[in-house]
């Protein structure tokens, strides 16, 4: 097999269409058109159904991007043991993140890294759930909890705090709860309990016996919000809290610690651009590390 039509392929599958490709590779669009179709003969399998508007991998094309990309990997690493200094970090990494960390943190962040790397796609899915690494949901998860299960490889991000916060219009209003117990009389903001996804977003216990929210919102950019608006008291990252000067903080002494990780398979440990995002993530996190604690 040819590796020039490996890269060929590898090309068109991320940015999803010929032309762009051509462009990218700097060939001929007619050449680079060929030379797909003498891979695909070879292979005796079609990979991509191609369409006016681009090019979209068939079931056999995702399968052979995973070949491919483990190709691409051991190639680079070729030229990096050989002291090539100019081993290209490209391709698509997709992190899973929770809405708080990716959406307040991360969003704001990642483009110093494709500045750094231009042929390198990120895509960032900051939603509350969970991702299956396996299933290629992700390439890289955030995670609230280290994985104890499966063949995955986990490192600790950082630590952060959560805190009971309210707006000050609704203090001016509703006052200012002097104990755990004078938070019954006051309107409650959480998760929906039956949405939660991993069992650190349970505060259940933590802060009274039934914090039983009158208004469950599933993110915690949405449940901050809320907050801001007057919607109730709610249990906030204190990192994304303290950046409203409107928001006040309720029993500071109830204090909720948490930890996020990096979270990825094994299967993607020699992928070069998988290694330089997990390490973008740690040196973000660290320079900006006061923020968090």
């Amino acid at each position: 097999m040819n590796w020039d039509d490996v890269r060929i392929f590898l090309a068109v599958a991320r940015t999803g269409q010929i032309l762009a490709a051509s462009r990218r590779l700097g060939l001929n669009h007619a050449t680079l058109s060929r030379r797909l179709t003498s891979l695909e003969t070879a292979l005796k399998t079609r990979l991509f159904i191609r369409r006016t508007n681009g090019c979209e991998l068939t079931e056999e094309g995702g399968a052979f991007l995973t070949a491919a990309e483990r190709m691409e990997t051991e190639m680079l690493q070729v030229q990096a043991n050989l002291g090539r200094t100019d081993a290209r970090i490209a391709g698509t990494v997709r992190i899973g993140a929770p809405d708080g960390f990716g959406v307040f943190f991360l969003a704001s962040r990642l483009g110093a890294l494709i500045e750094r790397h231009p042929e390198l796609k990120i895509q960032l899915v900051p939603v509350p759930r969970s991702f299956s690494l396996s299933q290629r949901e992700a390439d890289i998860a955030v995670t609230l909890e280290r994985p104890d299960q499966g063949r995955l490889i986990s490192a600790h991000l950082t630590d952060y705090t959560l805190g009971l916060y309210a707006s000050d219009a609704y203090i001016a209003k509703e006052g200012f709860p002097q104990s755990a117990e004078a938070l019954k009389s006051h309107r409650r903001i959480g998760y929906v309990e039956d949405l939660i996804f991993t069992p650190s977003l349970n505060f259940k216990g933590e802060v009274m016996r039934d914090w039983n929210a009158g208004f469950e919102i599933s993110s915690a950019i949405g449940q901050t919000e809320a907050v801001l608006a007057g919607a109730g008291i709610g249990i906030l990252h204190t990192y994304i809290a303290r950046q409203h000067a409107s928001l006040v903080r309720v029993l500071p002494e109830l204090t909720l610690k948490r930890a996020y990780w990096t979270t990825y398979h094994e299967s993607a440990r020699e992928l070069v651009r998988v290694r330089a995002v997990i390490q973008f993530l740690q040196d973000a996190v660290q320079s900006d590390r006061q923020i968090f604690m």
